[in-house]
C-alpha cells in the first residue's frame, strides 16, 4: 500500500516446528486479503513463500520469505521462516527484524520440539506472541490436548480467545469467546462461558484497577477488555490463542485482525541501539521517519532477474529510491535507483519506505547481510545478526574440470546469501570445507549453487587432519654422494632429532664445530629437514613438535653444494624419525552439548563409545543438562545428524578444536590403511 505510516505497520514472524503449517497460513492470508487469487501448494512450488525449487523438492521451507499484505488499512510484513533445524540461520534473520511472532501449532501434533525452541527464541527477545492452533480439520486434531500441552510447557498466561466448532472432518469454524453476540452452537454454551471468564480474569490480572473491578464483581467494559488485552500482549503477560484451518479458509481473517488490533507497531517496541562508525558513541534511535536514516540489511539473495537483492528494515528515517546512501560498515557509497516491496519472488517498485517498514533493494555493491545503510554525514551502525555456529562440515570439490573456476566464486556467493554457512581451508589436508548446521543444510546449498551459479560441486566426508611426531631421540648419519661425470654431488650430515612439548611446532639448531659443514650450507640443511616434515613416516601426515640439530658432517671442496646438503638433511631427518619412536596424532575437540535430562544418560553412553572423556555435567534447572566432553574429531564428523536422531531433535552442541593427542595403538593400522586407500583412489581418479 502506498504512503504507509509507521503506526500502520506490523512486522510479524511466523515460527513453528517443521510442518506445522506456517507457509499454508501465509498463503491463506494472501488469498484472504486479495493479494492472490488462488491457494498455492508447497509440493508443486506454487506458494508465494516456498517458491525455490529446493523447497518444492523437499516439501519444506529452507529460507525466510518476506510477504506484505494490506489488511484494514495496515501493512502486514509477514516473515515466513523455516521450521527445520538445519535452517535456523534463516530464522535468525526473520526474528531480528520482526516486532512480534505468531507461533503456529498443528492441532494433531500439539507442542513439538521446534515449538519450544521457537518459543524460547521469541521469548529471549521479549517478543509479543500469538499462538495459532492450525489444521483443526485434520485427522486426530485435538484442540484441548494441544491447549493443555501449551499451558503445561509455556504457562497459564496462554488464553484461548476462540473455541473450535467440531474437529477433524466436522470442523466448521470457531466461536469468539469475547463477542457477546457470537452464535454459540448447542452444547458449547458452558465451554464458551468458562473461556470468556478465563480471558476476563487474565486481563484483570494485568491492571490493578481492572483487578479491583473484577474482584468487586463490576463488569469490565469492552473497551477496557481491548485495552487490557493489548497491554498484556505487548508486555508478554498474556498470549492469545486462536484456532483455525488455513486450507479451509477458517480463522485466517481473525489472525490478521489480531495482528492489526493487538500486536505492536514498530514505534511501540522501544528504540534501536546504534553507534557512529569509527567511534564508541552510542545512541538510541526512535522509530521515526523524520529521524536519521538507519536501515539494517538482514538477508541477501541472488535473484535471477535483478541480481543481488538486499532485504532491509528501516529502524529510523526514511529510505527512498533514487538517492545516494552510505554503507556504514564498509565506509563505501552506494547508489540506489529503486526500492521494492516484496511478496516472495515478486517485487514491486515503490517510492520509499517509512521508519519500521521492510523492503528490498537491488544491486548494492559492498553491502552484505548485517550491514547498515545510512547517510554519509551520519554513518550510523545498528547491531548485526548473530548466526548459529556451524557444527557440521564436509569437504567440497568440483565435479568436473569445468567447475574448478566456478567453485570459488560460487562458494563466496552462497555464503553471502546464507551467512550461517562457512567456507574454510584445512591446511594440512588441503581440503576446502563447507560448514553449516547439518547435512540437509549443505545438500540444499550444493543444489542452489548448481541452479543459481552453474557450479556442480560434490560433498565428501572430510579427512581428519592427523599429524605425526616422535616420542624418542635418535642420532643419525646420512651421506649423499653422486658422481655422473664433471662435478658430482656430496653432502654429509649427522643430525639429532628429539621431541618437543605438544604445541611447540618445530625447531632447528646447529652445533657445528671446526667448519665440518660450511656455514653457507647450514640453511640448505634446514631446508631439507623442513621438507622431510611435510610427510611423516607413519602415514605421510605432517610432522610437528620436533627439534632437529645438525651436530656434524663433512663436505667436498668441489662436489658439495646447497642442493647436496638439502638432500642429505631431508634423508637424515626421515631416517632419524624412523628411529625415534614415531607416533600418529589426532585432533581432539572440546564439545559442549545441551540435551533434555531424560536423554543425558544415553548421550553419555554414546560419547563413551566415541572415545570421549566427560569433563563435566551441569543441570540447567530447566529440564536440560549441559555436558562438556573432549572427543577425537574422527569420532565427531557426523555428530550433528546423530545427536539430532538420538534426542528427537532436542539436542544441540558447539564444537571447537582443543589439542592433539596420540592415536591409540590399536587404531593406528586402521588409519594407515584408510589413508593408503584414499591415496590410491585419488591417483586412480587423476
Amino acid at each position: 500500500m502506498a504512503n504507509v505510516t509507521t503506526e500502520r505497520i506490523r512486522n510479524v514472524v511466523l515460527l513453528s516446528h517443521s510442518g506445522a503449517g506456517k507457509t499454508i497460513l501465509s498463503e491463506a492470508m494472501l488469498l484472504e486479503a486479495g493479494v492472490t487469487t488462488r491457494m498455492g501448494h508447497i509440493e508443486d512450488g506454487t506458494t508465494a513463500s516456498d517458491y525455490e525449487p529446493e523447497e518444492a523438492k523437499r516439501g519444506t521451507s529452507v529460507q525466510t520469505t518476506v510477504l506484505n499484505i494490506s489488511w484494514r488499512d495496515h501493512k502486514l510484513n509477514i516473515l515466513d521462516t523455516p521450521g527445520y533445524a538445519d535452517f535456523r540461520g534463516e530464522v535468525v534473520s526473520g526474528v531480528r527484524v520482526a516486532d512480534s511472532a505468531v507461533i503456529v501449532v498443528a492441532a494433531q501434533a500439539g507442542v513439538e520440539v521446534g515449538t519450544g525452541q521457537m518459543w524460547d527464541t521469541a521469548d529471549a527477545l521479549g517478543m509479543p506472541k500469538v499462538v495459532f492452533i492450525s489444521k483443526m480439520d485434520r485427522e486426530n486434531a485435538d484442540f484441548e490436548r494441544a491447549m493443555d500441552g501449551l499451558i503445561e510447557r509455556f504457562g497459564r498466561h496462554l488464553v484461548p480467545l476462540q473455541l473450535p466448532i467440531g474437529s477433524e472432518t466436522s470442523f466448521s469454524g470457531a466461536v469468539n469467546v469475547l463477542d457477546p453476540n457470537a452464535e454459540v452452537p448447542d452444547g458449547m454454551e458452558s465451554d464458551v462461558e468458562s473461556a470468556r471468564e478465563r480471558v476476563i480474569e487474565a486481563v484483570a490480572e494485568i491492571d490493578d484497577d481492572l483487578a479491583t473491578k473484577y474482584l468487586e464483581g463490576e463488569e469490565i467494559t469492552e473497551d477496557e477488555m481491548r485495552t487490557g488485552l493489548a497491554q498484556g500482549v505487548l508486555e508478554g503477560t498474556l498470549v492469545p490463542v486462536l484456532v483455525g484451518s488455513p486450507l479451509g479458509g477458517i480463522g485466517v481473517s481473525q489472525v490478521m485482525d489480531m495482528i492489526v488490533d493487538y500486536l505492536p507497531a514498530p514505534n511501540q517496541v522501544g528504540t534501536a541501539a546504534a553507534t557512529v562508525a569509527g567511534s564508541d558513541d552510542g545512541s538510541e534511535l526512535a522509530c521515526d521517519s523524520d529521524g536519521p536514516l538507519a536501515a539494517l540489511v538482514f538477508k541477501t539473495a541472488a535473484d535471477p532477474f535483478v541480481g543481488k537483492l538486499s532485504y532491509f528494515r528501516v529502524y529510523s528515517g526514511s529510505f527512498n529510491g533514487d538517492g545516494q546512501y552510505w554503507n556504514s560498515n564498509k565506509s563505501e557509497a552506494e547508489r540506489v535507483a529503486q526500492v521494492f516491496t516484496v511478496n516472495g519472488k515478486q517485487q514491486e517498485a515503490v517510492p520509499g519506505f517509512a521508519a519500521g517498514d521492510i523492503g528490498a533493494v537491488a544491486k548494492l555493491g559492498s553491502v552484505v547481510t548485517g550491514d547498515t545503510i545510512a547517510a554519509r554525514d551520519n554513518p550510523l551502525i545498528l547491531g548485526g545478526l548473530a548466526f548459529p555456529q556451524a557444527v557440521y562440515q564436509m569437504s567440497v570439490s568440483p565435479k568436473t574440470k569445468a567447475d574448478v573456476d566456478k567453485m570459488t566464486s560460487s562458494l563466496a556467493r552462497i555464503t553471502e546469501e546464507d551467512p550461517s554457512l562457512v567456507v574454510a581451508r584445512e591446511p594440512s589436508t588441503l581440503e576446502v570445507l563447507l560448514q553449516g548446521l547439518g547435512d540437509t543444510h549443505l545438500d540444499v546449498s550444493i543444489e542452489k549453487m548448481k541452479r543459481k551459479f552453474g557450479a556442480e560441486l560434490e560433498l565428501q566426508v572430510p579427512k581428519v587432519p592427523y599429524m605425526e611426531t616422535i616420542i624418542g631421540r635418535s642420532r643419525v648419519e646420512y651421506r649423499h654422494k653422486k658422481q655422473s661425470g664433471g662435478h658430482g654431488q656430496f653432502g654429509h650430515v649427522w643430525i639429532e632429532v628429539e621431541p618437543l612439548a605438544r604445541g611447540q611446532g618445530f625447531e632447528f639448531d646447529q652445533k657445528i664445530v671446526g667448519g665440518s659443514v660450511p656455514r653457507e650450507y647450514i640453511p640448505s640443511v634446514e631446508k631439507g629437514v623442513r621438507s622431510a616434515l611435510v610427510g611423516g613416516v607413519v602415514a605421510g601426515y605432517p610432522v610437528v613438535d620436533l627439534k632437529a640439530t645438525l651436530v656434524d658432517g663433512s663436505f667436498h671442496t668441489v662436489d658439495s653444494s646447497g642442493v647436496s646438503f638439502e638432500i642429505a638433511g631431508g634423508h637424515a631427518t626421515t631416517k632419524g624419525m624412523q628411529a625415534a619412536k614415531p607416533i600418529l596424532l589426532e585432533p581432539v575437540m572440546k564439545v559442549e552439548i545441551t540435551v533434555p535430562d531424560s536423554f543425558a544418560g544415553d548421550i553419555i553412553g554414546d560419547l563413551n563409545g566415541r572415545r570421549g572423556r566427560i569433563q563435566g555435567m551441569t543441570p540447567n534447572g530447566d529440564g536440560t543438562t549441559n555436558v562438556t566432553v573432549e572427543a577425537p574429531q574422527a569420532e565427531m564428523l557426523t555428530y550433528s545428524t546423530e545427536l539430532r536422531s538420538q534426542t528427537q531433535g532436542q539436542g544441540s552442541f558447539t564444537m571447537e578444536f582443543d589439542h592433539y593427542e596420540e592415536v591409540p595403538t590399536h587404531l593406528v593400522d586402521r588409519v594407515v590403511q584408510a589413508t593408503k586407500e584414499e591415496q590410491e583412489a585419488a591417483e586412480a581418479r587423476s
